[in-house]
């Protein structure tokens, strides 16, 4: 026996679904944004990830929809659309492919320099290329010139 959805049944799960995704995005913004430890930002980023699989799923859902996949016997009943589908099954292996990379470079961060804050490592790269920081912002001021005067004046001194 087939089980059909009722139209308060398909609502509820355009809207569950909807609310889900919009809440994994806005949890992945907000940690991305907010935190400044390099592991809680890339989980972040796979938080706004997953909220973005899941709405392009959920546009791609038919509610009593089948596979679109065609049989000789088949009638001719509604397909769910498969393009969201294979969006999301490509955006699944490059996210697995990101996260990796990036998680290779918060290892090769620590190593480098012994800290994960992003604080910190503004202060000890600038520290090493000669800039300074002013309100947690690494500013690279400009260096005076002597003029072509002094250069003279120095010369002949």
């Amino acid at each position: 026996m087939e089980s059909v959805m009722t139209v308060q049944e398909t609502a509820l799960v355009y809207l569950l679904s909807y609310c889900g995704a919009i809440g994994l995005i806005l949890l992945g913004i907000f940690a991305m944004t907010m935190y400044q430890h390099l592991i809680r930002i890339i989980l972040g980023l796979m938080l706004l990830e997953a909220g973005v699989n899941l709405f392009l799923i959920t546009v791609g859902f038919r509610a009593n929809a089948v596979a679109p996949i065609l049989v000789e016997a088949q009638t001719s009943a509604a397909m769910v659309d498969p393009i969201p589908q294979a969006l999301v099954l490509t955006a699944i292996v490059i996210g697995v492919g990101v996260q990796a990379l990036a998680l290779a470079l918060v290892i090769k961060t620590y190593k480098a320099y012994g800290t994960l804050d992003t604080k910190e490592l503004a202060q000890k790269i600038a520290e090493e290329s000669g800039t300074h920081v002013i309100d947690d912002i690494p500013v690279s001021l400009p260096v005076p010139v002597p003029s072509t005067r002094q250069m003279v004046e120095e010369k002949s001194a």
